[in-house]
């Protein structure tokens, strides 16, 4: 069996430190604000599991119909001899790849669940004996050091994630990503399209409240993280599509005036009635951004794949 190598460049204290910073700096001042990484803890990623289940959330089957249908063509143009995966996971979404790239010779997870990284990684090799997998417990958007495998080099970044950075944070972002990548190297990136506002909206607030929950469950990760009193019935699930940034934005609406204690900050936070604290932006695209933004990165956009309905699209943009 070929090895499985774990590297951590994540310090062990550094999402309990980045958890404080955010929720001091987001908490502090108005409007409120909590970035999304903070949803996934075990319960918030079993809830989310079951949002891409839902009817209304089309974006992962609409990504999984065009990774289907054309992993050969990505795996002939990018001629990947490593793939590296951004925000692993499971690694559910990547096999199709594995399946295509024969000549593959490394696999690069990369992600801050040290469990994650292992059981994916326990799981591909019992499949791919041959495969050489070398995980990262890492923080992607705070720059990468990866290990030396050999090139070509397939960076995927799927799911819509790159929605949920902010303009700046996707330049910097995207910057870094260029960073490591050779001449001829390769990103391919999953971004969700715009489209009409009640297909979004609906895709953020379904009909069985699942995502409401998951919305909700943040504020038991700072109760739990940081000995917060917050009560998530005190606070009602909005989802709204902003036409200008051309965003979905999740929040969290104060039901009446309240008081929050987060005793490990030393932090009180007081809500007005209907006071909203932001937990989520989405943001989708259209390909001529994607092109400006990939391009403003130094990376050039090759190839672009949608599903059948048009909702979302997978790209191939080449280092330069």
């Amino acid at each position: 069996m070929s090895p499985f190598l774990l590297t951590r460049t994540l310090p062990v204290d550094a999402t309990e430190a980045s958890l404080r910073a955010d929720v001091l700096a987001g908490l502090s001042r108005r409007p409120r604000t909590l970035p999304p990484k903070w949803f996934y803890d075990t319960r918030g990623s079993e809830l989310f599991e079951e949002i891409t289940r839902l009817p209304e959330y089309y974006p992962t089957r609409a990504e999984r119909e065009i990774l289907v249908a054309h992993a050969a063509d990505i795996a002939t143009a990018s001629g990947a001899r490593t793939l590296i995966e951004l925000g692993s996971g499971s690694s559910e979404k990547t096999r199709h790849l594995l399946d295509a790239l024969p000549r593959l010779h490394s696999y690069v997870p990369v992600d801050v669940s040290e469990s994650a990284l292992t059981g994916a990684a326990e799981a591909l090799l019992a499949e791919r004996p041959e495969l050489n997998v070398h995980a990262l417990i890492a923080d992607f958007t705070g720059g990468l050091a990866l290990p030396g495998t050999p090139g070509p080099r397939l960076v995927a970044f799927l799911g819509g994630t790159i929605g949920n950075l902010l303009p700046e944070e996707r330049a910097t972002f995207l910057r870094s990503v260029r960073s490591i990548l050779s001449p001829g190297d390769a990103l391919l990136l999953g971004t969700d399209l715009v489209k009409e506002p009640a297909t979004l909206v609906a895709a953020y607030d379904d009909a069985s409240g699942v995502t409401a929950a998951f919305n909700k469950n943040v504020l038991e990760v700072v109760n739990r993280a940081l000995d917060a009193d917050f009560d998530p019935a005190d606070f009602d699930h909005v989802a709204r599509w902003d036409s200008d940034a051309e965003w979905i934005e999740m929040r969290l609406r104060a039901r009446s005036a309240l008081t929050v204690k987060i005793h490990e900050l030393d932090l009180v936070v007081s809500f007005e009635e209907g006071e909203e604290l932001r937990t989520e932006v989405s943001a989708k695209f259209r390909r001529d951004r994607v092109r400006e933004e990939l391009g403003d990165a130094g990376l050039r956009l090759d190839q672009w794949w949608t599903d059948t309905a048009g909702r979302f699209a997978v790209s191939l943009a080449t280092a330069v």
